[in-house]
């Protein structure tokens, strides 16, 4: 949120679950398909939502569906635009904890999955609405008002507290923020705030989020494809999200055990193109794009918000990643990280002050790896090491030292980032804007007597700030004996995230008016929707009926 004991037989369940997510996503490719090959069936039963093929299924809603499945069962959707109101129907009683949506799945297991990507829409603005996903104004549902006369806005797809859920094959839009939690598109939510893991083993894949209409930042489209407190194993592969004010993709909250695989993802047009709050262990960001965000990629720690504190990449008990071959287990590789130059997105709370124009922010983080990348045309910096400043009340009776930061007057609990690795990344074109340090990477840590972070075989014609760091940091890990804040470097950062004035003659471009980017045509949908589904009347044999 940059700015957010289970049986035996449950967990047999998650296993069985996960085991075939890992195969379905085995066959994926990336564009659409016509093999008949089949490949798994899946046991449980198909609960089928409107018509494919000429075949009409049981039900009419998604939601209905999904209240009828148990354990297993897979809810398959056609092509068609649903206004799904189960947060109408069943007004929330907890609001700040978000377990509420469109659609909200609470059983465990349950599969959902539309037949096309493109073609099966959850759409939140009202049934009345003039187009599916419409920009009028008029045809936004900012969902059910609370007691104290506000809306609450809404959620799209909610697998709330719920081991097991897989969603795949499908598209949100125009799910708006309001006074509850609220305004994201698919959210698998283990307990918002709790402090604790509430849910996990869940997948995603051929996912898009996106929304038409920005009013004001209090009702903007704040995430798209979401996790908290959850853990792994778990998936998100060729998902894509845009226009959102805070981050296209978020994983937050989940200790050191978020387990978690991301894999072709595309992100744009948003705040922040991937959020992620106290977020730490195995988390792999790969083979994926951002760009034209405001700010490509952040993640950070704090502690007021999504609780509780680091963001740690270190490994879990110790363990030696076989990607690093260190100890951390949090790897960001072989991404395309370009172009986030843009004013214009929406954005609201903290994560307005990701720094324009910066490919990747790495705020109060620590035993982060990034690796292999390409950052380029990014016109402020192409990385970030930075501290995250928290003026915030901790959350869940944390406190400023016991969570490694340090209390520092006038601005909050500081969190450095330390033990983090820059390693073998290609910059190419970065600081494009011309200011003091504006270039490929730079680094900012305020206090002494911290884990170093290192930087290695970086290609860097831009250079970096401080300018010798790959000499004078090689090695992660060893203990500082001085601050790294020069004073160039901190100025334009504080200027840049508008923590502080600006240097005379800054230049970093002012929004002026946010525009909501249309969605590509050129989505993949899966190849292959019935692979792994039980027979039905859409699907035999792993393959889709005539």
């Amino acid at each position: 949120m940059y700015g957010r004991a289970r049986s035996s037989r449950r967990v047999v369940a998650v296993i069985a679950v996960v085991v075939s997510v890992a195969a379905g996503l085995a066959g994926c490719g990336s564009s659409k398909s016509s093999s008949s090959t089949a490949t798994t069936v899946a046991s449980g039963h198909a609960l089928l939502v409107g018509t494919f093929n000429g075949h009409a299924g049981q039900y009419t809603t998604i939601q209905d569906a999904v209240n009828a499945a148990q354990p297993g069962d897979w809810v398959l959707v056609a092509p068609g635009d649903y206004h799904e109101a189960a947060d109408h129907a069943a007004p929330p009683t907890n609001t700040e904890a978000g377990g509420f949506g469109g659609v909200l799945i609470s059983t465990p297991n349950v599969h959902l999955r539309g037949m096309d990507r493109n073609g099966v829409v959850v759409d939140g603005t009202k049934p009345s609405a003039s187009s599916p996903c419409s920009a009028n104004a008029a045809d936004q549902d900012l969902g059910v008002v609370g007691s104290d006369g506000k809306a609450l806005g809404r959620n799209g797809i909610v697998a709330w507290k719920a081991d097991g859920v897989t969603i795949d094959n499908l598209t949100t839009c125009n799910f708006l923020n309001g006074a509850g939690s609220a305004g994201n598109g698919v959210w698998w939510n283990g307990g918002a705030d709790s402090g604790t893991i509430g849910s996990g083993g869940y997948s995603g894949t051929y996912l898009t989020a996106t929304s038409s209409y920005f009013g004001d930042a209090k009702t903007a489209a704040l995430y798209g494809i979401f996790s908290s407190n959850s853990h792994g194993p778990a998936t998100w592969d060729q998902v894509y999200a845009s226009n959102f004010s805070d981050s296209g993709m978020y994983v937050g909250a989940c200790l050191q055990q978020c387990g978690i695989t991301i894999d072709h993802a595309w992100m744009e047009y948003s705040a922040l193109g991937y959020s992620g709050t106290n977020s730490g262990g195995q988390i792999v960001i790969k083979d994926s794009e951002f760009d034209k965000n405001k700010d490509g990629f952040d993640t950070n720690t704090q502690i007021n918000g999504d609780p509780p504190a680091p963001q740690d990449g270190a490994c879990p008990d110790g363990a030696t990643s076989d990607i690093t071959h260190t100890t951390s287990c949090w790897v960001f590789m072989n991404n395309n990280v370009h172009d986030n130059n843009n004013p214009n997105v929406p954005q609201t709370g903290t994560a307005a002050a990701g720094p324009l124009g910066t490919g990747m922010t790495v705020s109060g983080g620590r035993n982060d790896t990034v690796m292999n990348n390409t950052f380029s045309n990014n016109g402020a910096w192409g990385i970030l090491f930075v501290p995250y400043p928290d003026s915030g009340t901790p959350d869940l009776g944390q406190t400023c030292a016991g969570k490694g930061g340090v209390q520092t007057a006038g601005i909050g609990c500081v969190f450095d980032p330390m033990g983090n690795a820059l390693l073998n990344n290609t910059f190419s074109n970065n600081g494009s804007f011309g200011n003091p340090t504006n270039g490929d990477y730079g680094l900012l840590a305020l206090s002494a007597g911290q884990p170093s972070n290192c930087f290695s075989g970086n290609q860097a014609p831009k250079g970096s700030t401080p300018t010798d760091l790959q000499q004078t940091y090689p090695t992660c890990g060893v203990t500082t004996t001085a601050a790294v804040a020069p004073n160039d470097l901190l100025s334009q950062v504080l200027c840049d995230t508008n923590f502080g004035g600006c240097p005379a003659g800054a230049n970093y471009p002012k929004s002026t008016g946010v525009v909501m980017q249309p969605l590509p045509t050129n989505l993949p949908t899966m190849p292959n929707p019935c692979d792994g589904v039980p027979d039905n009347d859409w699907c035999k044999n792993g393959n889709p009926a005539s």
